[in-house]
């Protein structure tokens, strides 16, 4: 019996893993009871609402500035096919473990260019066993940008490998499907272009020789970007304006000492990630190129080209914009790490003296430049995945013996990586598998997991039995404006709009919610209570969600108790039926003096 299905196909191998990522994954992902990732999450739900309701992308029932489209094209059937929210989301999160579970299929396939059948399955599961899986649980672009990523990867040695007109034309097709689900693939057209120069030192090939081989590849990205250039100009708009809702991203300005930090601790944070060993190897068959077979060569010189233009990419990003270290925008390149693992353990886990210790000593020493103390807070939970094992044995041991602890880890896994016997080197990428599942438990349903981390976020959006209340309390089709005072967590407004069809137009009193989603400003006249947009005329809602610091005139027709949010029938045009003075900000304790005013008063 064992015999027999060891014997069977290897196309049923690959679905098994695929079918057994997916269940596992769908499976999980019923804990996560709501986005965390915000405002993120928020807009590529709404992008995907647009699609299913009105055949076009929207943001809050305005245009879309700009964002990718081709993952909320993905969801949009679900969105219409549900009418409840949460059962559209539970179906989200179910496709998103199919869909990133695809990712064992280029993985293989990318492995089968420098490996067998068997240690190809090997990097299959290894590309479904990353940590990172864990955005299934997550509406993020994640899901379907990872096997995009490795299928444009894939391509890309294949283009190496022989570098014909079909083959560059498939690989730039996919190029712009990667960039309509994320715009950071623009990234990959440096790849692109670095790869094949890389491959030439490699092979000991000329410049000249170089350009003349990959001469399809080189003229049609020239083609493109003179293409578009001049599109762009002729048209009067910028250069950067391919980049959409990020082209905030093309008009910084970045410090060269800021970026240059993130890159040593981006580097660092993939050495972790890999666990040292990958990174290893890779450092190894790299300086050993000259020697290998083609194939092999083929794929370093995309590996390479890969890693060396995305990671200081992200780290720039990520010196500007978040103050993080962006895993979640990197995690992407570790399965052709792995993958070169695989390649270096089936080729006998060469180890020539002198370069194998150093490779190892420098892929462990290099992760000790992660500043444990600066990032192991909540951000880690959304970008940082592989810090919260850390951050779970910090509640432990305490925050002294974090960076002991990760060098003792980075040292016992390069001690492996030079001392295991050849013959038993398929320890290694076992051992990276092994704890990659050990660190899955505190990253999923740890204390700093993202289980804990949605009910926390579901906790300080809605308190009511339904997430959807707001929905069941009108008739379908109705549409409810929410009018934030900032009295109450601005997730008040982002997990009512996620749930709640009927939440449409979003208005703010001081300050507009964080995100720069589409929101309007209101004034309330102090004499009147009458309640205006900012060019005088009324707003006139049939229905408005408020909290208890704003009551309308009109009638509850259902309640958040735990906010003490309600949503309210207007008798319009919307006017504040009451004032009171005297209480201080956000509390009921008052001063000497408390004034308390009803407009409107019914007679009785």
């Amino acid at each position: 019996m064992a015999n027999r299905v060891w014997r069977l196909p290897v196309w049923v191998w690959l679905f098994a893993i695929v079918v057994g990522s997916a269940v596992f994954r769908a499976t999980i992902g019923r804990g996560i009871v709501a986005p965390f990732i915000l405002v993120d999450e928020i807009i590529w739900a709404e992008v995907a609402r647009g699609f299913a309701d009105a055949g076009e992308p929207l943001l809050r029932g305005e245009p879309d500035p700009g964002y990718s489209v081709l993952y909320p094209l993905l969801l949009s059937p679900l969105y219409g096919l549900f009418d409840g929210l949460p059962a559209a989301y539970e179906a989200v999160k179910a496709t998103n473990a199919l869909v990133m579970s695809l990712a064992a299929v280029p993985a293989f396939f990318l492995a089968s260019r420098v490996v067998g059948a068997g240690f190809s399955l090997v990097a299959a599961i290894l590309a479904v066993a990353l940590p990172s899986l864990a955005y299934t649980g997550t509406v993020m672009t994640e899901n379907l940008f990872y096997p995009l990523f490795l299928v444009v990867s894939l391509v890309l040695v294949l283009v190496l490998e022989q570098p014909s007109g079909p083959r560059v034309a498939l690989l730039l097709a996919l190029l712009g499907l990667a960039f309509a689900t994320r715009v950071q693939a623009i990234a990959l057209v440096a790849a692109f272009v670095l790869a094949p120069l890389v491959l030439a030192i490699f092979e000991k090939r000329g410049l000249r020789d170089t350009m003349i081989r990959f001469r399809f590849l080189y003229g049609a990205l020239a083609a493109i970007a003179v293409v578009g250039a001049v599109g762009l100009l002729a048209t009067g708009r910028s250069l950067d304006e391919p980049l959409g809702a990020y082209q905030a991203v093309g008009d910084a300005r970045y410090s060269l000492g800021e970026v240059l930090d993130y890159l040593v601790w981006h580097i660092a944070e993939l050495a972790l990630y890999v666990l040292v060993v990958p990174l290893a190897a890779t450092i190894v068959l790299v300086a050993r190129a000259r020697s290998l077979d083609r194939r092999l060569q083929a794929f370093l010189a995309a590996t390479v080209a890969i890693v060396v233009t995305q990671v200081p990419v992200v780290a720039a990003f990520a010196s500007v914009f978040s103050d993080r270290i962006e895993e979640r925008n990197l995690f992407y390149v570790v399965p052709l790490l792995a993958i070169a693992l695989l390649a270096w353990v089936e080729r006998g886990a060469v180890r020539p003296r002198v370069l194998a210790p150093v490779a190892a000593a420098v892929s462990a020493l290099v992760l000790l430049f992660i500043p444990f103390d600066r990032f192991l807070t909540t951000s880690a939970i959304t970008d940082t995945l592989m810090l919260l094992p850390f951050w779970s044995l910090q509640d432990r041991i305490g925050a002294d013996w974090i960076t002991v602890a990760a060098a003792v880890l980075a040292f016992g896994l390069a001690a492996l990586f030079v001392f295991v016997p050849a013959r038993y080197a398929i320890v290694l990428p076992l051992a990276v598998l092994g704890l990659w599942a050990v660190a899955f438990k505190p990253i999923w349903w740890g204390t700093h997991g993202l289980e804990r981390f949605s009910e926390g976020a579901l906790f300080q959006g809605i308190r009511a039995p339904d997430k959807d209340w707001i929905d069941r309390a009108l008739p379908t089709g109705t549409e409810t404006a929410f009018l934030w005072t900032g009295r109450t967590d601005r997730l008040t407004v982002n997990q009512n709009e996620f749930f709640n069809r009927a939440v449409g137009p979003v208005y703010y009193v001081n300050q507009p919610t964080a995100g720069g989603l589409p929101e309007t400003p209101v004034t309330t006249d102090p004499e009147t209570g009458a309640v205006t947009f900012p060019d005088g005329s009324a707003v006139d809602d049939a229905f408005i969600v408020a909290d208890s610091s704003f009551e309308p005139d009109g009638e509850i027709v259902a309640r958040d108790t735990g906010w003490g949010i309600a949503l309210w029938r207007v008798d319009r045009p919307l006017v504040s039926a009451v004032r009171i003075d005297g209480l201080y900000p956000n509390d009921t304790w008052s001063a000497k003096d408390v004034t308390y005013v009803r407009r409107r008063c019914q007679p009785g």
